[in-house]
């Protein structure tokens, strides 16, 4: 037995030198090593050998099915060299040229609005504040004075989530919170996203982002309002900016306002991204209307404030004479570069 394992390793041997890519290699392995292998199937017959016969026996053929497999793993190291070598001389790569620079990324626009925006009302001694994506319906709703049967309130136009939860469609809402857990004098801006259900078109999406503001104190006047918000157009937009307010609704707020800035691309001329009125609107503001003040538990005697609240997709997109609001949410790189030293 001793003679035939050893005539079973040299024709291995001999086969496994002769191999030239792994194909044939693995068929030589299946011949020797496989589930019917001449190797597999030597140490299978071990049955019909005595008990003193079955050690030695096995002994040889072990010994032959470890030589054969270390003799497959060297030829199938070298195989692999070869291949490697004959790959990379056939692709003819030049390891000597320089690398590719890694492309380069760029703060998106609307980022970096929002930090503009949070710098020029911390000059004016407002705080940050933040609150949650979603929702109650009462917070979003009923508390700002928003009527059960408003329009705004349909399923058509709000993301419920259950009856008594929605996503957020304006940061006003956080208002309701600030107010139910903090105490006079107050000045806060928040910024964030809000939901509804609108089709995206050049100038509405179904999610965007929005910044709203409350100042809370005794003797609050409209008076406040234009000069709060006079400051920020000539901080944000520049000091030749016009300003003007045009008397509107929200439920809110009473007396209500909508805010226009003179164009800043013909800075009042009269263009097409103004519609030739030498006009932008911004934002809506008001004070307080004395319901919101009572459903949060103060005296609309004693206590009065302000509110307003803009798009800050739209200021983006006013600021840098941006047509379409749907670039904003595409995260373009060519687009978002072109914004790298703003």
């Amino acid at each position: 037995m001793d003679e035939k394992a050893k005539k079973l390793i040299a024709e291995a041997g001999k086969s496994i030198e002769s191999v030239m890519n792994l194909p044939e290699l693995e068929e030589i392995r299946v011949k020797y090593l496989g589930k019917k292998g001449e190797i597999t199937q030597a140490l299978r017959s071990l049955g019909q050998y005595s008990q003193e016969e079955k050690p030695v026996i096995g002994r040889f053929f072990n010994k032959a099915r470890e030589a054969v497999t270390e003799m497959i793993e060297s030829r199938r190291g070298e195989i692999v060299s070869v291949e490697l070598e004959n790959k990379l001389k056939s692709e003819d790569l030049d390891v000597t040229l320089p690398g590719r620079k890694p492309s380069v990324g760029a703060r998106h626009p609307v980022n970096v609005v929002y930090e503009e925006l949070e710098r020029t009302f911390a000059h004016l001694g407002f705080e940050v504040v933040e609150g949650p994506d979603v929702e109650l319906d009462y917070n979003n709703f009923e508390a700002l004075n928003v009527p059960k049967n408003h329009p705004s309130r349909d399923i058509q136009d709000t993301f419920y989530i259950t009856d008594d939860f929605v996503l957020r469609t304006h940061t006003t809402c956080v208002d309701i919170r600030i107010l139910k857990c903090r105490k006079p004098p107050i000045r806060a801006i928040i910024p964030g996203k809000v939901y509804r259900s609108d089709a995206s078109d050049p100038s509405h999406l179904p999610v965007f982002h929005q910044l709203d503001g409350l100042v809370v104190d005794e003797r609050i006047t409209f008076g406040d309002v234009k000069g709060v918000l006079a400051r920020f157009a000539h901080e944000f937009f520049g000091p030749d900016t016009d300003v003007r307010f045009r008397p509107s609704y929200f439920p809110f707020t009473e007396p209500s306002a909508e805010m226009d800035v003179s164009c800043v691309i013909c800075h009042g001329a009269g263009c097409r991204l103004c519609k030739h009125t030498g006009w932008l609107e911004i934002l809506g503001a008001g004070l307080l209307h004395p319901m919101v003040l009572k459903e949060v538990g103060y005296d609309p005697e004693e206590l009065s404030g302000l509110a307003f609240g803009m798009g800050i997709d739209r200021v983006t997109m006013l600021k840098y004479g941006i047509d379409d609001i749907r670039l904003l949410a595409e995260n373009d790189l060519a687009f978002n570069r072109q914004f790298m030293h703003v």
